[in-house]
C-alpha cells in the first residue's frame, strides 16, 4: 500500500441546508503538487477548511504519516507541519509585514519582544525561496501579490510540511501567477507537499501531479495530470461539454455610449496622477476591453468613472451628459451598471442577506419598497428568479447570509444583480476572478448577450485569454496611460503582452504604433550610420 503524508478519508461535514462535503477520500503524497478541481460551491475550501482546523466534520479521520490524527484547530494543524493560504488573506493591514509573520509565534527576550532574531529569519527565508519581500513594509502599502507572499512566509516561518493554497492566483497579475507557480515547484522539489485549489485548468496542467475533481460536494475522481487533458477535466467538473472560447456574431457598433476625455485621477500615494490624460470611447453593441499588468491604472480609472474616485481633469460623458461631478447613485440612475474588481469592499454588505444584496441598486423602486417600507416578499421573488438564472448557490436561498457563501457564488451574486439590472453602460472588472470553467462560460455568453442588446461593456481584466476571447476592441494601458489600440483579430497575447510591460509607452492605434517603432528603428540606424 502506498505511503501518503496526509489521507483525508470519508470526511462529512455539513452546514444549514447544505451537504458541503458528502463522504469524501483526499490523500496527498509527499513531494507532490495535488490540485482540487470543482465547480464554485463543490465543498473544495470546506474540505481544506477541515484538514486546517477550522471546521470539524461529522464523519471520517484525518491521517498524518498513517497515523490519525485530531485537529481541533488551526494550532493543531500548525504544530502538524499544516499550513493554509487563504482566497482573502488573513492579514492585519495596519501591521509590517516582519509583524504579520510573526504574529503568534513571538520570540521574547527578558519580557521584550525579540524582532532581531525574527526579522533575520524572515529575510533569510525571503531570500532562500525568492520571495523578495521587505519585512519593515507595511501590509497595506504592499500589492496584492506581496501580501500573498506575507501569507506563504507565515507558513515557511513555522516549518510547515504540508501547504494549502485556496484559490492562490485568483487575485494576481499574470507575471505574478507566474512566478508563484514557479515557487510552488522549488516547495515540491525540497520535498513539500502541495494542496492546491485552483479553477485555472492551464495552471493545473503546468503544475499539477495529481488532480482531484469534486462536483455539488461528491467524490467524483482523481487523476494523473500526464494522462488527462484541460477538456476531460472541465467535463469531470461540471459534467458536460464546456465551451472554452465564446462564440459571438458580427455586428457594428452603434452610437457612442462613454466619452472619456482627457482624464486624470490622482493616486493615493506620490505624486504621479494613477490615471494621465486618458481618452477613448465605448459604443453601444460593442465590448472594449482593458489589458493592463495589476497597478498601472484600470482600477482608478474604473473608480473615476462609477463615482468612487474623483476626477483631477477632464470628462466623463455618457449618451451626451457630463457626469463628471455626479454622485454615485446618479450615475446608476443615469445607466451605469458596475461589477467591481473587490466583491466584498464595493460589490456586497456581508451580513445581509442574498435577498437584500440582489436589490441594493434598485430597492427604491416601486417594485421593492412602498411608502418607504421594503416589500420583502418581492424582494425575496426577485433573488429567486436570479439565484435560479445564474446558479447562485445557497445553503438557505435568499434568506442565506452571503459571508456564509463561497468567494465563487458571491461573485455570481455581483454579476447577476449588474447585469439583471436596465443599463446603458456595464464596467466589468475582473468579472470572472474566482469563478470555474462552467461559470466562466456563463458570465462570458452574458458579457456578449449584453453587447447583442445594444449596451456598451467596458472590459476590465486581467487575463489576456478573456480580453481576446470576448472584447470587440482592445485598449492597454501602461503606467496610467493608454499606449496603443488593438483589434482582437489582429494581434496576439505576446504582442498585448509587449505593451503592458511598457516596451511602448506612446498612445495610437496598433497600425500606428508599428509604423512609430519602425520609424524609430529608421531614425537609430540613420544615426549610427552617421556616427
Amino acid at each position: 500500500m502506498e505511503e501518503y503524508v496526509i489521507e483525508m478519508r470519508h470526511i462529512t461535514k455539513r452546514f444549514p441546508g447544505v451537504l458541503a462535503n458528502d463522504d469524501i477520500t483526499l490523500c496527498l503524497k509527499k513531494g507532490e503538487i495535488h490540485a482540487l478541481l470543482g465547480e464554485n460551491g463543490a465543498g473544495k475550501s470546506t474540505l481544506m477548511s477541515v484538514l486546517f482546523g477550522l471546521y470539524q466534520p461529522e464523519k471520517g479521520e484525518i491521517r498524518k504519516n498513517g497515523r490519525t490524527v485530531k485537529i481541533n484547530n488551526p494550532n493543531d494543524a500548525n504544530r502538524l507541519g499544516i499550513g493554509m493560504v487563504h482566497q482573502h488573506f488573513k492579514l492585519v493591514e495596519n501591521f509590517t509585514v516582519l509583524e504579520n509573520v510573526m504574529l503568534g509565534m513571538e520570540s521574547c527576550r527578558f519580557g521584550f519582544l525579540d524582532r532581531t532574531e525574527a526579522e533575520q529569519r524572515v529575510r533569510e527565508l525571503s531570500e532562500r525561496y525568492h520571495l523578495q519581500v521587505n519585512p519593515d513594509a507595511l501590509v497595506e502599502k504592499i500589492s496584492v501579490g506581496m501580501q500573498q507572499r506575507v501569507e506563504i512566509l507565515k507558513m515557511l516561518y513555522r516549518d510547515n510540511e504540508i501547504l494549502i493554497f485556496d484559490e492562490p492566483t485568483a487575485v494576481l497579475a499574470p507575471q505574478e501567477i507566474g512566478e508563484l507557480l514557479q515557487i510552488m515547484k522549488g516547495f515540491a522539489a525540497e520535498g513539500k507537499s502541495i494542496l492546491f485549489i485552483t479553477h485555472k485548468l492551464g495552471e493545473i496542467m503546468a503544475v499539477a501531479d495529481r488532480c482531484t475533481v469534486l462536483c455539488k460536494g461528491k467524490y467524483i475522481g482523481t487523476v494523473e495530470i500526464e494522462k488527462t487533458t484541460r477538456e476531460e477535466l472541465s467535463r469531470m467538473m461540471v459534467g458536460r461539454e464546456v465551451q472554452l472560447t465564446v462564440e459571438k456574431q458580427e455586428q457594428s457598433a452603434g452610437e457612442e455610449v462613454l466619452s472619456v476625455e482627457k482624464l486624470t485621477v490622482a493616486a493615493k500615494h506620490g505624486k504621479k496622477p494613477a490615471v494621465h490624460n486618458v481618452s477613448f470611447s465605448v459604443r453601444s453593441g460593442e465590448i472594449v476591453g482593458i489589458a493592463g499588468i495589476e497597478g498601472n491604472g484600470q482600477t482608478e480609472l474604473v473608480y473615476a468613472l462609477t463615482g468612487l474616485l474623483p476626477v483631477a481633469k477632464g470628462k466623463l460623458i455618457l449618451r451626451g451628459k457630463d457626469i463628471t461631478k455626479a454622485s454615485v447613485r446618479e450615475r446608476s440612475l443615469a445607466g451605469i451598471s458596475h461589477i467591481p474588481e473587490d466583491r466584498h469592499r464595493h460589490g456586497l454588505v456581508l451580513d445581509f442577506s442574498l435577498a437584500e444584496n440582489m436589490v441594493l441598486r434598485r430597492y427604491r423602486e416601486p417594485e421593492f419598497a412602498k411608502y418607504g417600507f421594503l416589500k420583502k416578499d418581492a424582494m425575496e421573488e426577485y433573488a429567486n428568479r436570479l439565484i435560479a438564472r445564474f446558479d447562485v448557490r445557497s445553503g438557505s436561498g435568499a434568506d442565506t447570509v452571503v459571508r456564509s457563501m463561497s468567494g465563487g457564488n458571491q461573485q455570481k451574486a455581483v454579476i447577476a444583480r449588474e447585469v439583471d439590472r436596465e443599463h446603458t453602460l456595464l464596467a466589468a472588472v475582473q468579472p470572472t476572478r474566482g469563478l470555474d470553467v462552467g461559470a466562466i462560460e456563463f458570465v462570458q455568453r452574458e458579457l456578449v448577450e449584453c453587447r447583442e442588446k445594444g449596451n456598451a461593456v467596458l472590459l476590465v481584466s486581467l487575463e489576456l485569454e478573456e480580453i481576446l476571447n470576448v472584447s470587440d476592441r482592445i485598449l492597454v494601458m501602461y503606467e496610467g496611460e493608454i499606449v496603443g489600440e488593438f483589434d482582437p483579430k489582429k494581434t496576439t497575447a505576446q504582442e498585448l503582452g509587449y505593451y503592458m510591460a511598457g516596451a511602448k509607452q506612446t498612445g495610437g492605434t496598433a497600425k500606428e504604433q508599428t509604423g512609430k517603432k519602425q520609424e524609430n528603428k529608421s531614425l537609430e540606424a540613420s544615426g549610427k550610420e552617421e556616427g
